[in-house]
């Protein structure tokens, strides 16, 4: 049995310290938060593309955008699947004309993104008039091919009068 003496012990793990750096752990450790920044940019991206498609009824983003296996549900209750959505998208049935955001924030853990925001909406469901101030979370997935899909959203309609009191400002 090898048996290392302090002074030895000491040695050895330099020497493992050393062959960490050489072969690049270090920059594996650094890179980390790299990673995860650009993953929160890549769901403001996502974000965005979302945003647009919306506002312009664009069922073939809509298409990329939503996983197979999406789950919405509207501030109204109603579950839509991914082709109730891209259906809704294409035949207008929910249609926004405004769709304004703020105090969005986006969190990643993993390969789960989960982003909440305020929304304040025009818009028409089924040809009737609808609007007003919505909280949503959505949570995108990121596939094994490495795309980010959205695979839930859920929104909540704010009472005006409470809205002024319950936002908070965004972190940076």
């Amino acid at each position: 049995m090898l048996r290392l003496t302090p002074l030895s012990r000491g040695r050895f793990l330099l020497a493992i310290g050393i062959l960490c750096f050489l072969c690049g752990l270090d920059r594996l450790a650094f890179s980390l938060p790299r990673a995860h920044k650009e993953a929160r940019q890549q769901i403001e991206e996502l974000e965005q593309q979302w945003r647009v498609a919306t506002l312009t009824s664009d069922s073939a983003s809509m298409d990329r955008l939503l996983s197979d296996d999406y789950v919405g549900i509207s501030w109204n209750g109603q579950v839509n699947t991914k082709a109730m959505q891209l259906d809704r998208t294409r035949t207008h049935a929910f249609a926004l004309s405004r769709l304004d955001l703020s105090d969005e924030r986006a969190k990643v853990v993993g390969n789960v993104a989960i982003v909440t925001a305020t929304a304040n909406v025009e818009g028409s469901i089924e040809g009737s008039p609808m609007g007003g101030i919505f909280r949503y979370t959505r949570v995108y997935e990121r596939m094994p091919s490495g795309v980010w899909k959205i695979t839930n959203f859920e929104a909540t309609r704010v009472n005006p009068r409470t809205h002024e009191h319950h936002t908070h400002n965004p972190t940076p």
